[in-house]
């Protein structure tokens, strides 16, 4: 079947839009003419993770029984505050000053913690819209789901021939006390348009541990998406490592709730990008339990005429006392050309927190420039070892040989003789 061209209308949305002039509050997602839907996915996964019967949507339930059974135990009184009164529509005049006037991104914010609903909560990094169509792709969710205790890999790799749109969509249940290493590969070396990516909704089961690792390598011709969306119960503690290196254009988002208190999560992402290629990032990390903790580190390198976005939001959201949230971003721009763009952002509407971001991005130096060219190195060959850094770093600590060997394509078609050089 032949799908027409398609675009998804502001997907990896901002929760709280910027100044709309800056061109950060969402991207569009051109999903090329004439793909043929084609599922090539490979999952690999122990029997005891596919033969269950569990569903997210099971496990989000069972927590929000939890968390009404214990609002109704604590028996809290009406929520009077000002900004509660503003997002309910009460105004009472004069006689009421201190209600605010709240922009249309705070009342949903607001009637959300009011609500304290998992289920309407939930959202994904790069929106519903493109989660949509992976499932469309998919033809439906797979569930792994972990037993309690249990400690299991899981691998899922996707790939896309010339004219093909290739999607997965995989739901992860982790029992209490369990753990699950999942790898993701997004993968196709199309010399023609393709379309390749993978839609995940994670729930963390109390005190559980789940580690993912992403790896997109597509050619120049791919268009690559990796959305997800994770809610965390008490004490769960995830990682996530995204190492985006290749596309045409490549989209990655994350959403997480951290539902449960003393929950965690540490997000790792590097990427690099040359040519006129893109490179689109939107993290949401929503600190709802006390005591929480995140930790958003991304590390990258453009060259050529590349355009890079990455959108970082912290949320700390009222009654979250005690969480903690970090963002740090460290860009090199190998070349001139480059237009990136970086707004990490803190929301916060409690007063026992703590959250810190910060950005440091910069240019080769011309002294290093000059450096290079005395030893006979050209502007584009300096430019190579930057990226050369960067692919063997991926090369050297990728979780299978089959990702290995993907890396080491994209490699020999950037840098000659790079599968020599780091042989």
């Amino acid at each position: 079947m032949k799908m027409d061209a398609m675009t998804i209308k502001k997907a990896s949305a901002m929760p709280a839009p910027t100044w709309s002039w800056l061109k950060m509050n969402s991207v569009d997602i051109e999903v090329p003419d004439g793909l043929e839907r084609r599922c090539r996915v490979e999952i690999e996964a122990a029997e005891s993770l596919t033969d269950n019967m569990k569903s997210f949507e099971g496990a989000l339930a069972e927590l929000q029984a939890r968390l009404d059974e214990a609002r109704a135990a604590q028996g809290a009184a009406a929520d009077s505050r000002a900004v509660v009164r503003a997002a309910r529509g009460v105004d009472q005049g004069a006689a009421d000053l201190d209600t605010p006037a709240l922009s249309a991104s705070e009342r949903t914010a607001v009637l959300s913690e009011v609500a304290g609903d998992a289920q309407r909560d939930f959202e994904t990094g790069v929106g519903i819209n493109a989660r949509s169509y992976l499932n469309f792709l998919a033809g439906g969710s797979v569930v792994l789901a972990t037993e309690k205790g249990a400690v299991e890999e899981a691998s899922i790799r996707v790939t896309a021939q010339a004219g093909e749109a290739s999607g997965a969509s995989v739901d992860v249940v982790a029992a209490p006390d369990s753990a699950l290493t999942l790898t993701v590969s997004l993968d196709s070396d199309a010399s023609e348009p393709a379309f390749t990516g993978s839609t995940l909704r994670v729930f963390a089961g109390a005190r559980s541990r789940v580690d993912v690792t992403v790896y997109v390598t597509g050619s120049d011709a791919v268009t690559a998406v990796e959305d997800s969306g994770f809610v965390l119960d008490e004490g769960a503690r995830v990682n996530v490592r995204h190492v985006v290196l290749g596309g045409r254009f490549a989209a990655t988002g994350l959403a997480a709730d951290l539902r449960g208190d003393r929950s965690r999560i540490d997000i790792d992402t590097s990427y690099l990008a040359g040519g006129s290629s893109q490179r689109d990032f939107n993290y949401v990390i929503r600190h709802r339990g006390k005591k929480t903790v995140s930790n958003m580190d991304a590390n990258g390198v453009l060259t050529g005429t590349t355009k890079k976005c990455l959108r970082g939001t912290i949320d700390l959201i009222h009654g979250a006392k005690g969480a903690e949230g970090n963002e740090r971003e460290t860009v090199l721009l190998a070349s001139r050309g480059v237009d990136n763009k970086t707004i990490p952002t803190i929301l916060c509407d409690e007063d026992d927190v703590a959250g810190n971001h910060g950005a440091t991005i910069g240019h080769v130096r011309p002294e290093q420039l000059f450096y290079a060219a005395c030893r006979g190195l050209s502007q584009e060959q300096t430019e190579a070892l930057f990226l050369s850094a960067k692919l063997e770093e991926a090369a050297l600590t990728a979780p299978t040989d089959e990702i290995r060997a993907h890396v080491i394509r994209l490699g020999n078609q950037i840098i000659p003789d790079f599968e020599e050089e780091i042989a």
